[in-house]
């Protein structure tokens, strides 16, 4: 059964990142665990402005103190709800990315939790946000709550909708998906989405039935799902397996809305670098997408 321990919830101090923080709380009460809040500044050092033209003296920019910012957090743990569970106040300065994986790495927490801001263009596909890339290098399970997710104080997750591409670290994410599904006497929805072969025919000549090895592939996966879950998971709770067949992250977001998913659960590889951030992931496309929380699990080493 699933048991979380310790909870790092890293926040940027704005409004979108409240939900995050509300299902951090929600989640530690539920499992009484203990919940870290962190906020990352690059510095607590004053900044130096050079002048901007001959005789201009340097300025110098203090931004906010580690006591300003510890207060800060005070303030926004009290008005989402999250001091019911006494959370630790953190304030560190440096690369957030980095403190946020190595603070989860100290603390041995086995859950993140962070708030996507949802944007897009050219600087989020270059560079990727930090939410991103967290949940790329976390070595525990990170759950990205999107800023419109309902405000919620039941973690219960009653419909859940969990991708599956028979990789180590999808297999991962059914046991939790399963886990969670039936600590809410919910229900739960394994989909698989056969991506390879494309909807037109081929040429003539080549002899090849696509729709008919496309419906072959579809069958096998969902009996491969079936041997997967086996008859002991559907005591647990309602299963349902389903294939598609398009782009997978289009497929994930399209079920989860026809079923009303409280929460998605896939699996990602834990890849990065400019290729991963220039072509994006199925994980990337369904984070930045989706209307409730995805929980991303990372595969074994």
């Amino acid at each position: 059964m699933i048991q979380f321990q310790h909870i790092l919830c890293p926040t940027d101090l704005s409004d979108a990142s409240r939900p995050a923080l509300r299902y951090a709380a929600a989640i530690a009460a539920w499992y009484d665990a203990q919940l870290t809040v962190l906020h990352v500044v690059p510095t607590f050092d004053a900044i130096q402005i050079p002048p901007g033209a001959l005789g201009e003296t340097v300025q110098l920019v203090y931004p906010a103190t580690h006591a300003e910012v510890v207060a800060m957090l005070q303030q926004q743990a009290e008005a989402t709800g999250a001091t019911a569970v006494n959370p630790a106040l953190e304030a560190k300065a440096g690369d957030a990315t980095d403190l946020i994986v190595g603070r989860a790495l100290t603390l041995q927490a086995d859950l993140v939790v962070m708030g996507t801001h949802g944007r897009s263009g050219f600087n989020r596909l270059l560079y990727g946000s930090i939410a991103e890339q967290v949940l790329h290098r976390a070595s525990c399970p990170v759950l990205a709550v999107p800023p419109h997710a309902p405000a919620t104080a039941d973690v219960t997750f009653k419909r859940v909708v969990c991708a599956l591409d028979f990789s180590p670290a999808s297999l991962q994410a059914v046991g939790f998906a399963l886990d969670l599904a039936r600590q809410a006497n919910g229900a739960l929805t394994v989909l698989h989405t056969v991506e390879w072969l494309p909807e037109e025919e081929p040429r003539v000549h080549t002899h090849f039935n696509v729709p008919e090895y496309r419906q072959h592939l579809i069958d096998d996966a969902r009996a491969r799902i079936m041997e997967l879950i086996g008859d002991e998971s559907q005591t647990w709770c309602a299963i349902e397996p389903v294939v598609t067949a398009g782009r997978a992250y289009r497929e994930i977001l399209r079920v989860a809305k026809e079923r009303g998913a409280d929460l998605i659960v896939m699996g990602t590889q834990g890849r990065g670098g400019i290729g991963l951030a220039l072509a994006g992931s199925a994980t990337q496309q369904v984070v930045r997408g989706a209307a409730c929380p995805v929980l991303t699990v990372r595969g074994a080493p």
